[in-house]
């Protein structure tokens, strides 16, 4: 694990991975490093380290893998919700709902720039491919 403090410490946190030969990485979201993720994408490339992003958005910008739920039905489902409230029920009396639809993006330029091969049988279940 390497903890970025602020924007100052990707460089240094991506060294000491390096140094510790950490063969992937998970980038997990934060307004620090999305604000960020052109860089920490092409910090990830230069170290040749194949690296899941927590948004959708690092794959947009050059990053390797994205996995997890899908923010359009996430808000859908947050419309309803509102809905509701305005119609008179207690937020308090609605169930806690998590995720139910998820997504999975793959860059295969990003593959290609690292030197990694993604099965085919992930490009299959790949809900959208960059290529």
């Amino acid at each position: 694990m390497a903890d970025v403090p602020d924007e100052n410490g990707l460089d240094p946190a991506f060294t000491s991975l390096r140094k510790d030969h950490v063969g992937a990485l998970m980038v997990l979201t934060g307004a620090l490093l999305t604000e960020r993720r052109k860089k920490i994408v092409e910090l990830a490339t230069k170290f040749r380290l194949p690296a899941m992003y927590g948004i959708s958005e690092f794959v947009d910008v050059g990053g390797l893998m994205f996995y997890g739920a899908n923010l359009t039905d996430i808000y859908h489902r947050a419309a309803i919700y509102v809905d509701k409230i305005l119609k008179g029920a207690k937020p308090a009396d609605l169930p806690v709902e998590q995720p139910v639809k998820f997504e999975l993006v793959v860059n295969l330029k990003a593959a290609k720039e690292i030197g990694l091969t993604i099965p085919q049988r992930v490009l299959l279940k790949a809900d959208r491919v960059i290529k």
